[in-house]
């Protein structure tokens, strides 16, 4: 006769084996959810790659659209940079001004905000113009 310490015990080693036989067969335990990590790296993973080429005029780019990748529009220089530049966007549906009362913010080599809190399918240009002279050709990217 079976116990009941005997049949639990029996149950508890076929779970084992069960859960054995998928980590072998190469599954794996559901990942812990991390959303800021995972937003951040889908938002900069998606990142355009573009190159501004100094102008005594303001340079745009796009019309681009927010999309869910991020909640923000970012930039960020290529560490390679050798000035800085000088950023704001245009809400082109609303405005041909910048945001931020029409001003620029001075961006570099880490990634910044330039536009916070922006609804998916925006649609808007990205204004830039050389800090100073040192911004001949500087690759960037723009995160949206």
């Amino acid at each position: 006769m079976i116990g009941p310490t005997m049949t639990r015990t029996r149950r508890t080693a076929a779970v084992l084996a069960a859960a054995t036989a998928l980590l072998a067969a190469g599954a794996t335990a559901p990942a812990v959810a991390q959303p800021e990590k995972a937003a951040a790296t889908s938002c900069y993973g998606g990142a355009k790659s573009l190159t501004y080429r100094y102008s005594t005029a303001a340079v745009e780019y796009g019309t681009y659209t927010t999309t869910s990748r991020c909640s923000d529009i970012n930039i960020k220089l290529s560490s390679s940079a050798t000035g800085f530049l000088d950023a704001c966007v245009v809400f082109v549906d609303h405005t041909t001004l910048c945001n931020h009362d029409n001003t620029y913010s001075t961006y570099g080599p880490q990634w910044a905000t330039v536009a916070t809190d922006v609804k998916d399918g925006t649609r808007f240009k990205l204004r830039v113009h050389a800090y100073d002279t040192d911004a001949q050709n500087v690759a960037f990217q723009l995160a949206f």
